[in-house]
């Protein structure tokens, strides 16, 4: 056959329009994984509030300390760490640790100073923090206080050195402020079961258990209003330091030791959170 039955060469596109073209398609790549990403960001603000959240809720959540009651060991603007998940696999309370609880009624009176109110808009963003725990929040209705006995234990003050003891064992109290007393009240009191007897560092500046004596339950707080247990003093970072159980508590005996009957069941090494 002639030349005039071959089908038609195709042609060869010219070099510089393949370069364009693979430019065009790489611009529209890049412009649909920047769509990709706009849409994807709501998602991953929700799920990171979430976790947030759940951080808050269930594991550890951050305090802002508004008074001196528990000076030298935790100053007045300094933020804790609670640790609110140990409790639910069945840690318990002991004699020494810092809990933060609830406000039992009328305690927080004349102790803790507020801050002054933030502007409009800026209220509304440290609410926003406070709500998914990145921000500790300086108005809950809670106090932090140091643990001195648990369940069954009597605590009293003082003894002929004047010292406050449990189950008639003195108690060393380096963490005591300098310059305070252990207690300029003098008390003895049998810590009910299922409730705790909190005292201040700050013994001169601390409305603790002490003041309300003449109360229910002598000035005991319900471990159900226990939020949990604060672990670290996490900022400023000049103050940042590990709240461990101090050594003067590992001696105490517990009621049967100390030549009581305990009550019914009473464990032996504290109570459990709530």
């Amino acid at each position: 056959m002639g030349s005039r039955g071959r089908p038609p060469e195709p042609a060869e596109p010219a070099e510089g329009g393949g370069r364009a073209q693979r430019r065009r398609l790489a611009r529209k790549q890049r412009r649909r994984r920047r769509t990709r990403r706009v849409g994807e960001l709501p998602l991953l603000v929700a799920v990171a509030l979430c976790i947030a959240l759940l951080l808050k809720t269930f594991l550890v959540q951050a305090f802002f300390i508004p008074s001196g009651s528990m000076e030298q060991t935790i100053r007045i603007g300094d933020r804790v760490l609670v640790d609110k998940l140990t409790p639910w696999f069945g840690s318990k309370v002991e004699r020494g640790d810092v809990v933060v609880f609830k406000d039992p009624g009328g305690w927080l009176k004349g102790e803790a100073a507020r801050p002054a109110p933030d502007p409009a808009g800026v209220k509304q963003i440290k609410q926003t923090l406070t709500f998914i725990g990145l921000l500790p929040s300086a108005d809950e209705q809670d106090l932090i206080k140091r643990v001195i006995g648990i369940g069954g234990d009597t605590v009293a003050c003082c003894d002929n050195r004047g010292r406050v003891t449990v189950n008639g064992r003195p108690l060393d109290e380096p963490y005591v402020s300098p310059g305070n007393s252990p207690s300029d009240i003098p008390f003895e009191v049998r810590v009910p079961a299922g409730r705790l007897f909190v005292m201040g560092d700050h013994r001169a500046n601390s409305a603790d258990s002490r003041y309300h004596l003449d109360e229910a339950f002598e000035g005991t707080i319900d471990e159900k209003g226990v939020v949990g247990q604060a672990v670290v003093i996490a900022w400023p970072f000049g103050h940042w330091r590990r709240l461990e159980q101090p050594a003067t508590f590992l001696d105490v005996p517990d009621p049967a030791r100390a030549g009581r009957r305990p009550r019914p069941g009473r464990r032996r090494r504290g109570t459990a959170f709530a």
